[in-house]
């Protein structure tokens, strides 16, 4: 099995065309692909914490974790390869912003899966190139064109403001409920009662949502925020300082940057990498609770029905209780006792 992903086999198909390129990788980077290509010069923007890690090992200062591409990142590059996201939104988020920075004639090169809606491509660029599919395999399409005129991009224009139970909410492309709280969360939100104090995590915490109304109910709690995805983090403070909420906001694997121990940790964690299923994030969210709450400290998640959790959370904890349900999610509680297993 190949070590790439389909779309980045569809661009070493074309790897001779590159060796005397100067590029740039960007938009949805899922695999190491970046630090082993053959090229003049390579470097890497990615929006999400964890392809960064990946990629930062290899290629140290070439590779770049940040909201915004920025102009040294961009500076000399003459070729951009993109890989499209499964959100049209996002793509054009990113497009902008590195066409801002390229320089008119560079080469760009965008692939992706048909299913991301990578067709769409063409349409979004044609202001400021003209792409021509070139290729079609692995049920990818690759597309490739020149800039003919640099894009304009101002992040004020991006930033989208929606209201839950009286709390404000800023949020930008990228972010996961970007139009509005979801209904996992909307349920898992419904259950929690106002604390007195205590330090609470919110992992994979999106626009901040859920820490920000939590923190109306219960003012004296201590908040910390987590994700890997650099627009949710960025929502996050700007949701916290529209609330006037303290809060310390952590780009994060998961627990790979958590230090300490929590009373209380929540989250609506993510099973999907792109576009492809991954149970990853959440086993490790559940498997390593146990090692950042303190003991009587809670773990509560809400996920589809139909995802295998019950059992993860009875093998971390020894047992495990479903506060509220619909037809399509639960709200779990664990309450990690003395005599739990403990899993780093």
């Amino acid at each position: 099995m190949s070590a790439f992903t389909p779309a980045s086999e569809v661009i070493l198909r074309h790897s001779d065309e590159f060796s005397a390129r100067r590029v740039l990788f960007a938009g949805d980077l899922q695999d190491t692909l970046p630090a082993s290509f053959e090229a003049a010069e390579v470097r890497a923007h990615t929006m999400q914490y964890h392809h960064w890690q990946q990629l930062q090992r290899a290629m140290g200062d070439r590779a770049q974790f940040a909201l915004l591409a920025d102009a040294d990142t961009v500076a000399g590059c003459d070729t951009l390869i993109y890989y499209w996201p499964k959100s049209k939104q996002e793509a054009q988020f990113q497009l902008f912003n590195l066409l801002s920075l390229l320089p008119v004639g560079c080469e760009i090169f965008v692939i992706g899966e048909n299913r991301s809606g990578v067709r769409s491509a063409e349409t979004l660029l044609a202001e400021f190139a003209s792409l021509n599919k070139i290729d079609s395999a692995r049920r990818c399409g690759l597309y490739h064109g020149r800039l003919d005129k640099s894009s304009g991009f101002t992040l004020d224009d991006w930033w989208q403001e929606y209201d839950v139970d009286g709390v404000p909410v800023l949020t930008l492309p990228g972010v996961f409920s970007r139009d509005g709280l979801d209904n996992g969360s909307q349920l898992l939100l419904s259950t929690l009662e106002a604390h007195s104090k205590g330090k609470v995590l919110d992992i994979a915490c999106g626009a901040g949502v859920l820490a920000a109304a939590f923190a109306h109910r219960s003012p004296k709690i201590r908040l910390t925020l987590s994700d890997v995805n650099a627009a949710a983090l960025e929502a996050s403070r700007a949701t916290l300082a529209l609330n006037q909420l303290e809060g310390e906001v952590i780009a994060s694997n998961v627990y790979s940057d958590i230090g300490g121990r929590f009373d209380l940790i929540i989250s609506n964690p993510p099973f999907h990498d792109g576009l492809q299923t991954s149970l990853q994030a959440a086993e490790m969210l559940i498997r390593g609770a146990a090692a950042h709450l303190n003991i009587g400290g809670q773990l509560r998640i809400v996920a589809n029905a139909f995802l295998p959790y019950p059992a993860l959370l009875d093998d971390t904890f020894g047992s495990h209780e479903v506060l509220a349900q619909t037809g399509r999610f639960r709200v779990y509680k664990a309450v990690l006792a003395r005599a739990a297993k403990k899993r780093a």
